[in-house]
């Protein structure tokens, strides 16, 4: 079960900022062994309510860079004199997390949760949550765990301040299991508890000003004992909120006004929430780690992208000496086409065909508005998604193409991958992520291979188009990006000696990627730098737009997406959201924030439509991970723990 926790200082209370700081951290570590896999922090002061929460255990986050700097702007609002005390309330809840469902590698399974109108955490397991939300279709999930319910049914019953208790009490007669829950709302100035299984203790300390509260006695007095030197000779204070009860704990005089969860009526003499008064509060989630790092303010990337340089003005150099891609034109390209295209119908040229969106739509460009007869060709590594083999089969089916298709020895190349992410995590470096993906460089060899075989000198990709660049990959490895034009690999010679030189240096750092995998590496690094690069690329010609080319595949081809995003960027590469957690996770950025910049300079989107697009794009999606791991042999739990622990650029 997990461990909640919490506490109030009303107005004038004694301690000051960081003595409370003090409290919350000694409350979270003597929290954690109910629950290490997450953690996490609301905090309200002068009307604002922030909430802060991690993948990992209390220990670990209070050691982060991101919860000094929540707690220092949580905080920041609040002063406090000598003889007067706080000059405002605060009040905090907290959470460790040991998880029963929704996996915490997803933020928003771990808590606090935000959910409309509350901030709340819960302890115990809700076993009718499937049926809950049957039952009630006019509530809308948005998170895996079962906690979410909870609230959800509070807010929908909830028709007025007054009538909280009440609704509380009808939640707690709709659920099965246990349940002990503490939350804030909007529109009520005060912290409200329930249990259904007495897992409550709370202790009022009037002099101090102060109230707290923990899932367990034992955990709440040893907090108490271990702060007697602050807290004073406060004796034997600890009350239990007995199962069936709850209590409404008014911010500027935390005494608890208990009521039953039977019925919703007062015990003793409680007090009734429309009798609080009213202080209300804005609730923001700075859980992302979007907010922990500084971003240029024209596009997103952020401080952590390799070689970025800002000006005065806080614009990166990126930005700064951006110049709209000089397209060839689509006269240029009827030109170079005409010279190649056969009279009988007889195939006049090949087309890389992954099966991802850009190669779906310049195949159908290629044949229905260019009049060519392609042949397509794909190859399979292993990492090609099934959605992509499926929107393949529905392209060249309906177009009538011939379809080559070439495939790696799949269980090697997969075997590859894990030997060199095993490697990886033994000395991790952003500049090696690309060897994982080596295997799929083959990719240009099989077009060279196939112009000979085929005897059809025009090779197309319909790949680098210039919104797609990643070229923040090769920065890690110390290479700037330039201005080579929009070429896949078209470095500089001096460019490929370092990338070269590059490897060679973490290879002798870390013997552990001299595996089997090592010359499959070296043939693709070939393949990719120093093999002929003479391919015809589609979109250095036209201009690419992606509602017209998402719009064509969906209408006329009944293309696949997937369910989780929106976006149909990489859908067909499994091992993308691998990757990107990986650069997310340490350098606070991904492809996708390399993309949403570019659309940003060109004018496709605003700087807010992309901050909330990356926030989008950047949530990780457990299915496709774990279908990644299954694929490659790894424990994803294992792999993803170690890679939290990196050390952050950020």
């Amino acid at each position: 079960m997990c461990g909640i926790f919490g506490l109030i200082a009303k107005t004038g209370a004694s301690p000051d900022v960081p003595t409370i700081r003090h409290y919350l951290q000694d409350l979270f570590r003597l929290s954690e062994p109910r629950g290490q896999e997450a953690s996490g922090l609301a905090v309200i002061a002068d009307g604002a309510a922030q909430i802060f929460k991690r993948g990992m255990a209390p220990s670990a986050m209070l050691k982060t860079r991101g919860y000094g700097e929540f707690m220092n702007a949580a905080f920041s609002s609040v002063g406090h004199h000598p003889d007067d005390g706080l000059t405002a309330p605060v009040a905090a809840i907290g959470h460790c997390r040991l998880v029963t469902n929704g996996a915490e590698i997803i933020p928003g399974n771990n808590q606090p949760v935000m959910i409309d109108q509350t901030v709340g955490i819960h302890n115990g397991i809700v076993t009718n949550d499937s049926a809950l939300w049957q039952s009630h279709p006019e509530l809308q999930r948005r998170l895996e765990t079962d906690s979410e319910i909870l609230f959800r049914l509070i807010d929908s019953y909830v028709a007025q301040p007054g009538d909280l208790p009440k609704a509380i009490a009808s939640t707690f007669g709709e659920i099965l299991g246990s349940a002990s829950v503490a939350f804030f709302r909007i529109d009520t100035p005060g912290l409200v508890l329930a249990t259904n299984f007495g897992s409550l203790y709370y202790c009022h300390l009037k002099p101090a000003g102060l109230f707290f509260f923990a899932s367990e006695r034992f955990i709440l007095q040893s907090f108490l004992d271990q702060n007697r030197r602050l807290l004073g000779n406060i004796g034997s204070n600890v009350r239990q909120l007995k199962a069936g009860q709850g209590g409404l704990v008014p911010f500027d005089s935390p005494e608890p006004a208990l009521f039953s969860l039977e019925t919703g009526s007062p015990l003793g003499t409680a007090h009734k929430a429309a009798e609080l008064g009213q202080v209300q509060f804005i609730a923001t989630d700075v859980s992302s780690r979007l907010v922990d790092v500084r971003r240029c303010t024209k596009c997103v990337l952020p401080a952590t992208y390799p070689l970025i340089e800002f000006n005065g003005n806080g614009v990166c150099q990126h930005c700064r000496e951006y110049r709209p891609p000089a397209l060839e034109g689509r006269d240029a390209l009827e030109t170079v086409l005409a010279q190649h295209r056969s009279k009988d119908g007889s195939p006049d040229c090949i087309v890389a065909f992954s099966g991802g969106r850009d190669s779906s739509y310049g195949l159908h460009l290629i044949k229905t508005e260019f009049r060519m007869n392609p042949i397509a060709y794909s190859y399979d590594w292993g990492m090609v998604t099934d959605i992509a083999r499926r929107n393949q089969a529905r392209v060249v089916g309906k177009l009538g193409i011939e379809h080559i298709l070439r495939a790696a020895d799949i269980p090697t190349k997969r075997r590859y991958i894990r030997k060199n992410i095993q490697a990886w995590l033994k000395r991790p470096h952003l500049g090696m992520v690309p060897l994982f993906t080596a295997g799929d460089k083959f990719f240009y060899d099989i077009g060279r291979e196939l112009r000979r075989e085929l005897n059809i000198p025009l090779v197309i990709f319909c790949a680098g188009n210039p919104l797609e660049r990643t070229d923040f990959k090769g920065g890690f490895a110390g290479i700037r990006e330039s201005e080579h034009g929009q070429r896949l690999f078209a470095f500089s010679a001096r460019n490929k000696i370092n990338i070269a030189l590059f490897y060679l240096g973490q290879y002798l750092l870390n013997p552990a990627y001299l595996n089997e995998s090592l010359f499959d590496s070296l043939h693709a690094f070939r393949s990719s730098f120093l093999g002929r690069d003479d391919f015809l690329y589609l979109f250095h010609y036209l201009g690419w737009n992606e509602d017209v080319i998402d719009t064509t595949l969906k209408r006329e081809y009944d293309w696949e997406t997937v369910s989780h995003t929106d976006n149909t960027w990489r859908i067909g590469d499994g091992y993308t959201a691998f990757i990107n957690y990986i650069f997310f996770s340490v350098a606070g950025f991904s492809e996708f924030d390399t993309f949403r910049s570019n659309q940003i300079r060109q004018g496709v989107i605003t700087r807010n439509e992309a901050l909330e697009l990356i926030a989008k794009d950047n949530r990780p999606h457990l299915e496709t991970l774990y279908g990644f791991a299954q694929q490659i042999g790894i424990n994803l739990e294992e792999v993803l723990s170690r890679i939290d622990v990196i050390k952050k650029l950020y």
